[in-house]
Parts: C-alpha cells; sequence; structure tokens
C-alpha cells in the first residue's frame, strides 16, 4: 500500500489479495536461495500477472534477497531495482518479464518443460540433479488472453507434473466483475486440458492453501490449477473486493484505516526486526542449495563428462567443437548448390545439431514446411530426453514457450512458422528482445514468391515490421551459404534473439567472397566494381536480381558494386567508415526488397531509389507475380539508369 502510494500510480489490489497464497509458498513450500538466486535446482517462480509487481517485491526484500527497503520507496521510478512490471536481469529474483498478460504463464510453460527434459538428458539412477518445480501465479485477464490456452493445452499434453499454477480467482478486473464477459467454467477448461485442478481454495486461510499445495506437489503426472478463491484488496476497509482497488493508490486515508484495521502502528517502510527474522530464508535456502551441491559432487564424481556438459550448458558456453560444426555446416551448403534457403536451413541445422545437444526446437506444425528438423529430431513426446517439440498450431504460445526454455537455462530453443504468421508470435518476440534472450526465429515463406496461395500468406511489411523490434537480429540470406552464416551467428550470438528469413523457393549460389566477415558486418560485397556508378543492395531472393542487373549495366558500359545486406542491424552497428567502405557514400544507392519500403529510404536517401512492394501480393505463380510487381532484372536496370540520369 505505502509503496504505491508513495509512487502515485501501481497497482495494490492483487498484492493484497494474493498476500496469505504468496507467503506459504515463499517461507515454507518453494526451495529458493535469497543468497544465490541463480542456483541451478531451485524452484522458479513467475507472476504472470505482472502489474502485480509490489508483491513480488515484498517477497524478495523480507525473505532475504538483495533488494533493500530504499528499492521499495523507489518503486516505479528511474532506475530503481523496482519497475512497474517485473524486469528480468534488473531485480535479483526475478525470473523474467512479465506484464503483457499470459505471457507469464507461457514462459512457466517453458520452464517447466526445460526442466523435464534437462531431468531426463543428466539425471543417472542414485543421482538427481534436475529437480525442481514452476509455480505461477495468474489472474483473469492471463486466462482471458488467447495465449493461456495455447500454453495450458500443450502443457497437459506434455504432463508437465512440476508445474503448478496458483489462479487468483477474485472476480474484478479493470472494467468491473468479470462475469459480465468472462463467465468460463475454468476448472473445467484446464480439466479437459488434461491439468489436475484443486478447486474451492480459501485464498487467505493459510492451512487450506498450504493443503492444495501439499497436494499440487504430491502429483507428478499432471500441471496442478489451484483455483484460490481471493478478495482483491482484501484488508482494505471500505475498497476490498472493488475494482477500484486493481490500478490505483488506495489513498491516504484508506491506508491509514487498513493500518488500524489490522493493527500495525508502524510507520510506512518500516518492518519490526521480529517480522524479518520470522520471514528470513537465507540459512533455509543456504541448506537447500549446499545440500543440491553435495548431490552435484557427488554425480561428478560418477558421471565427469555429465557434470562438465551440464556446467557448460547451463553457463550457455557453445561447444568446442562449434567452430567445426560451422565449417561443416558451410561446406555442406556449398555443395548443395541452388536451393531453398529454407532447405539450406535444414541443412546448416542438421552439422549444428551433432554438435550442439542443447538445441531444442520445433515449429507450429509445419516442421515439414520449415524443415526444422533433422536426422537426429526425437520429439519429446516420445522420448521425454528428447530434442523436438511438437507446438501444434500456437504461434504465440510456441514463442513464448520458446522464452520460458531461454530463461531456465540449458538448451538454446529455435522454432518456426511461416513469416506472414510471425504477427501471432510477434509480441512474444518482443519479449525475447526486451529480455535480451538467445532465442532463434525461423520464418519461411518469406516474399510475394509464395505464389499461388495468395495475399494471405504472402508477407510484406513483416521484414521490416521485425526489424523495428530493438535488439533482435533479422537475417534474410542470399543463398545457401549465407545460410549457414546466418544460422552460426545466431547461436554464437548471447544477448538477444535473431530471425531468420527464409525462401520457399530455390536460389542460386553466389559469389563466397567476404563470407569470413559477413557474420560481423551483416553484408557483403557481391559485385566489385572501381569507381562505381551506383550500389544495389539487395537481401534474399532479390539479390540475383542485383546480380543480374548490374551484368545488364556493365554491358552498357555502366558499373555497378552488389551488396548483399542479409542482417541491416549489424551493418548498422558498424562504424561510420565501415559502412561506408560497403556502401561507399559518394554514389547514389539503390534498394532491391520484395516487400515494404519505408524502412530503406534512410539508406537509398533522396538520390537513391527503393524497389520493393508497399501493397498486397495477388494470388498467382512466382513467374507471373515477379514481372507484375517489378521483380525483373530489367527493371532494377531501369531503376538504376533512371537515379544516375537524375
Amino acid at each position: 500500500m505505502d509503496a504505491v502510494e508513495q509512487a502515485k500510480s501501481g497497482h495494490p489490489g492483487a498484492p493484497m489479495g494474493m498476500a496469505e497464497v504468496a507467503a506459504v509458498l515463499w517461507r515454507g513450500v518453494m526451495r529458493h536461495d535469497p543468497a544465490d538466486p541463480r542456483w541451478p535446482d531451485r524452484d522458479r517462480f513467475v507472476l504472470s500477472n505482472g502489474h502485480a509487481s509490489m508483491l513480488l517485491y515484498g517477497l524478495l526484500h523480507l525473505t532475504g534477497y538483495d533488494l533493500p527497503i530504499g528499492e521499495l520507496e523507489r518503486f516505479r521510478q528511474l532506475h530503481s531495482k523496482t519497475p512497474g512490471h517485473p524486469e528480468y536481469g534488473m531485480t535479483p529474483g526475478v525470473e523474467t518479464t512479465t506484464g503483457p498478460l499470459g505471457q507469464g504463464l507461457t514462459n512457466a510453460v517453458g520452464m517447466a518443460l526445460a526442466e523435464k527434459t534437462l531431468a531426463a538428458q543428466f539425471n543417472r539412477p542414485g543421482h538427481s540433479i534436475v529437480d525442481h518445480r514452476t509455480f505461477v501465479f495468474l489472474g483473469d485477464g492471463c486466462l482471458m488472453e488467447g495465449i493461456s490456452h495455447e500454453a495450458a493445452s500443450l502443457a497437459g499434453r506434455l504432463g508437465l507434473g512440476k508445474l503448478i499454477a496458483v489462479w487468483d480467482d477474485n472476480g474484478i478486473s479493470i472494467d468491473g466483475k468479470v462475469t459480465e464477459w468472462f463467465a468460463d467454467d475454468t476448472p473445467a477448461r484446464f480439466r479437459a486440458y488434461g491439468w489436475h485442478v484443486i478447486e474451492g481454495v480459501d485464498g487467505h486461510d493459510p492451512d487450506a492453501i498450504a493443503r492444495a499445495y501439499a497436494q499440487a506437489i504430491a502429483e507428478t503426472a499432471k500441471p496442478t490449477l489451484i483455483c484460490a478463491r481471493t478478495v482483491i484488496g482484501h484488508g482494505a476497509p471500505t475498497k476490498e473486493g472493488h475494482q477500484d482497488t486493481h490500478g490505483a493508490p488506495l489513498g491516504a486515508e484508506e491506508i491509514a484505516r487498513a493500518r488500524a484495521a489490522m493493527g500495525w502502528a508502524h510507520p510506512p517502510f518500516h518492518v519490526p526486526a521480529e517480522v524479518y527474522a520470522a520471514w528470513d530464508c537465507r540459512a533455509r535456502g543456504a541448506a537447500l542449495s549446499a545440500e543440491w551441491r553435495a548431490r552435484f559432487s557427488a554425480y561428478a564424481a560418477a558421471h565427469p563428462d555429465l557434470a562438465a556438459e551440464f556446467e557448460r550448458r547451463l553457463a550457455g558456453d557453445l561447444p568446442a567443437g562449434f567452430a567445426e560444426a560451422a565449417a561443416a555446416a558451410l561446406a555442406a551448403e556449398t555443395a548443395a548448390g541452388a536451393v531453398a534457403t529454407r532447405k539450406a536451413g535444414q541443412i546448416a541445422l542438421t552439422e549444428f545439431a551433432k554438435a550442439l545437444p542443447e538445441l531444442l526446437g520445433g515449429s507450429a506444425d509445419l516442421a515439414h514446411s520449415n524443415l526444422t528438423f533433422h536426422p537426429k529430431s526425437v520429439p519429446v513426446t516420445r522420448d521425454p530426453a528428447g530434442n523436438q517439440i511438437l507446438f501444434g498450431v500456437r504461434e504465440f504460445g510456441m514463442a513464448a514457450i520458446a522464452n520460458g526454455i531461454a530463461l531456465h537455462g540449458g538448451f538454446i530453443p529455435y522454432v518456426a512458422t511461416f513469416l506472414v504468421f510471425s504477427d501471432y508470435a510477434r509480441n512474444a518476440v518482443r519479449m525475447s528482445a526486451l529480455m535480451g534472450l538467445r532465442v532463434i526465429y525461423v520464418f519461411t515463406h518469406d516474399s510475394i514468391s509464395v505464389g499461388e496461395d495468395g495475399p494471405t500468406h504472402q508477407p510484406i511489411e513483416h521484414v521490416e515490421s521485425l526489424r523495428l523490434i530493438p535488439g533482435l537480429d533479422v537475417w534474410r540470406p542470399a543463398d545457401a551459404a549465407e545460410t549457414a552464416v546466418a544460422w552460426r551467428a545466431a547461436l554464437a550470438r548471447r544477448d538477444g534473439p535473431s530471425a531468420l528469413i527464409l525462401t520457399r523457393q530455390a536460389l542460386p549460389p553466389q559469389t563466397s567472397a567476404h563470407l569470413d566477415t559477413l557474420a560481423a558486418a551483416g553484408a557483403r560485397v557481391l559485385v566489385e566494381a572501381p569507381q562505381a556508378a551506383a550500389t544495389v543492395v539487395a537481401t534474399g531472393s532479390e539479390v540475383r536480381l542485383a546480380v543480374d542487373a548490374a551484368a545488364l549495366l556493365g554491358e552498357a558500359g555502366i558499373a555497378v558494386r552488389v551488396v548483399s545486406m542479409p542482417c541491416v542491424e549489424r551493418f548498422e552497428a558498424l562504424s561510420d567508415a565501415a559502412r561506408a567502405a560497403l556502401v561507399p557514400a559518394d554514389a547514389p544507392v539503390v534498394v532491391v526488397e520484395a516487400g515494404a519500403t519505408r524502412g530503406w529510404r534512410g539508406l537509398a536517401g533522396r538520390k537513391g531509389a527503393v524497389i520493393g512492394l508497399d501493397r498486397f501480393g495477388e494470388s498467382a505463380p512466382e513467374r507471373d507475380l515477379l514481372p507484375r510487381f517489378g521483380f525483373t532484372k530489367e527493371a532494377v536496370a531501369g531503376t538504376v539508369r533512371a537515379v544516375l540520369a537524375g
């Protein structure tokens, strides 16, 4: 109450309503160590209803994490460790960034899946080094969001028995009583998904809550939903149970009344020593983590190679054979000749999978179209120690589950769908970038060359839209070799996600020049032209048009440089001099990409031009669509001539 009041913004209702549910969990049920928030076998906690962030900050502070009371006093202020919604990497003990409703629940599914798979891969008879649970709190808003259906359905099918969700069933949302628009039989819905459901739990009765947790922990074959009936703003004498407590300070008068009703005579932000002592979890946490370290030492003595591999994977380090795998992938691509870059992606994935057992991923019911499977692919539904996830048609859930897997550690997740359906996954892709997670997105069928499927399946604005997400590397390779480089760059990147934009149609191989610098530079010169009159920059399938157009212009005595720029983000991160070495500033620039043009206008400048597509496509064979929309070598050459003519 005090933190929200001091900030003059925030959400006091859910923290007050879930206080008892949280206290029972954090003080005795959950296995965590405040002095070591990254202890590998800790239980994970996710606050899916992230607007209730003060609940989590209070728990972290009271149980002994490095979050002093001064940070709670600075709730929602610039540079504090208590932002408005929990943010991964900012506050010790915060496992994921939450706020967009439903995604926290879905991250938790990813964490629980990672735990189950990692346990199957590393545990050995007599040695259990991966054995923890994932707890998640969620509200009505999380359940209304469609992503909750995707995540809960898959969690039930996967039998994630160590996933325990607590539903804050308070019946109130921003607009009032949710029964006016949300009348689902939630327990029946989750039973239909294959969950264990515990109904009728009084969310303000610690004994009842403790019994529910015990029942949930005893169920190991199914995920559990605990339906906790609570009162929003519990303890606010005149406002509890009302929507006004959801997202606004209670006011000084109401807080004073609440203090009196509770018998709490202390001033704001003062916690008596005896309360700190009762909440302190540091001794218990130290004992739990020490016991695990002893178990791990015994495991390492019995299985030294496995222990070293476990530590490597948890650290996120690539294996010693990564460089060799990258070289093998490039060699395989060079031998492949003219192939679709989706096929090139599969060739690269096959080589990398031989060296990286941490690769864990799949597709949204499109594996045989995205080509995101390889000879060593084993679905986790058939073998818990497998490496492939059959996500079904669940793009949004798939992406947010991948975030949870990355957050858990031990895996590099990759997921795939058609580029046009990246819109379904977009907010989870944004969260990957916001948290700086190593997640690889494979988006195939990347342009109007999809052809007869028509404008519903022909992406136009999607590549440029993805480039607008800060921190996301977007790769649109021109041939098989560039695809291998893109995969290598995405796997090597540790500070954020990558999107690989791949074709359905075959693309001819380009020159091997400058492949060694492509990963760092994001661009390479394909056609050198001393004293070039113009530079043509292209990506993906349009690179071949640029190369062919340069040949046409060369026959007419017009020298043109051609630059393939598969990753704009890496190119833009270069120094001014390095960018100018690739795309000289003293010659006009023509950009060719079969998509939205707005983002390219800065590179082309006033003297250049962009050949793209700012309208939806049409249903027709590729051979008819490309000339229809001006994607021919003659059209590119004509544009260069027009630019040079002024």
